[in-house]
């Protein structure tokens, strides 16, 4: 089997060849190149090329199914040193983002975060819905079926469209510094411009991801047992999964959250939400949650993409430490079912690459079901 078939295999229940074993390195990568500090091994290679040197599938997420465009909103962005203003005029108002970024982020490789956020106040809602029903999605079928010929069998395209309201509303719209006050001082506004995206998408953007010809759908991001707690997830999260992932379902997609945080305390209304996969699946010591705990509340009705924290590939963990960690991966998951190895969430820079090859001599050696250590 190649990368492509293994994944699919697990995605449709059926036993792989071996683990797929999907690293993402971009961020490891970006900084090696910015600061030119690739190993001799592997100077001149693409990232692609160095995953595939290294026995590592390729995570494949740069697919795009849509764009978006809107009518009557005039986009203004203007640049100030590291800032950058994006405002959206309308005959109802103008609201602002502004975005920070740095000389040190810069030369990571990393985006810019957010400073200003387009939620202020109470008098921007009115304008952000505006905003909203104002927005077209655009196909792109065919630059998304042109990356995954690309693609091939080094992986399976995961495409990453918008999300649940509510967490745009947290993180994007008003930043959790604030969207908590938000909440309490503003619930109707707040209940009323979730209300309005959510007709949008299910209006113009779920057809659109239903008749695309992706086959595999991220649409669940960054949930966590501190942000999204289980009160707040009950209310405001849970519903709208559980409606967009049997919509999707329905309609032959597997389903994805992206879940580089901790779910410890909301691993039961996850499994309740109705995703096929946890992408990036982070552990302990990077969370609470342990490989074994996850493992013992899925079993294998919800499949796991991860299970070796980032943190592992750091030259201060030593490599006794990093093999004895990978070998309890392989007793926990026992035969190997509902799972997928990959990182959580990105090999950072400064990491000690050539575990991702050790890696990946492990897992070709290993088979289906999984057998013994072989060192």
């Amino acid at each position: 089997m190649n990368h492509r078939e293994r994944l699919l295999a697990v995605l449709e229940g059926r036993p792989p060849d071996r683990l797929p074993w999907i690293p993402r390195l971009d961020l490891w990568y970006n900084a090696a190149v910015l600061n030119e500090t690739l190993p001799l091994h592997l100077a001149g290679l693409s990232l692609r090329e160095i995953q595939r040197q290294m026995g590592a599938g390729w995570p494949a997420l740069d697919g795009l199914i849509y764009r978006i465009e809107y009518d009557d909103v005039e986009i203004v962005e203007r640049k100030d040193g590291w800032l950058t203003t994006t405002e959206y005029h309308t005959p109802v108002g103008m609201v602002r983002e502004v975005r920070q970024h740095s000389a040190e982020l810069a030369a990571h490789g990393l985006p810019s975060v957010l400073k200003e956020h387009v939620l202020q106040g109470p008098e921007d809602y009115s304008v952000w819905e505006w905003i909203v029903q104002r927005r077209r999605y655009i196909p792109t079928y065919a630059a998304f079926a042109a990356y995954a010929t690309d693609v091939g069998a080094e992986g399976l395209p995961v495409v990453r469209v918008e999300g649940n309201p509510m967490y745009d509303f947290l993180e994007v719209l008003v930043g959790f510094q604030d969207a908590y006050y938000h909440l309490a001082d503003y619930p109707d506004r707040v209940a009323h411009l979730l209300a309005v995206i959510t007709e949008v998408q299910r209006e113009r953007l779920w057809p659109l991801i239903a008749e695309s010809p992706a086959q595999v759908v991220m649409n669940g991001f960054h949930l966590s047992s501190q942000m999204t707690p289980p009160r707040l997830f009950r209310q405001h999260i849970l519903p709208y999964y559980q409606e967009v992932n049997a919509y999707l379902h329905e309609h032959g997609k597997w389903t994805v959250m992206h879940a580089d945080d901790d779910l410890s305390c909301i691993l039961d209304l996850v499994e309740e939400a109705g995703w096929d996969m946890l992408d990036c699946f982070v552990t302990a010591p990077m969370v609470p949650l342990t490989l074994a705990e996850a493992r013992a509340a899925f079993g294998d009705r919800v499949i796991l993409s991860g299970g070796l924290p980032a943190v592992l590939f750091l030259p201060e963990v030593p490599e006794t430490q990093f093999r004895a960690y990978v070998e309890d991966i392989f007793r926990v998951i026992a035969s190997g079912e509902a799972f997928v190895l990959a990182v959580a969430d990105n090999v950072m820079p400064n990491s000690v690459i050539d575990r991702i090859a050790w890696v990946s001599e492990q897992v070709a050696q290993r088979g289906y079901p999984l057998a013994a250590a072989a060192y």
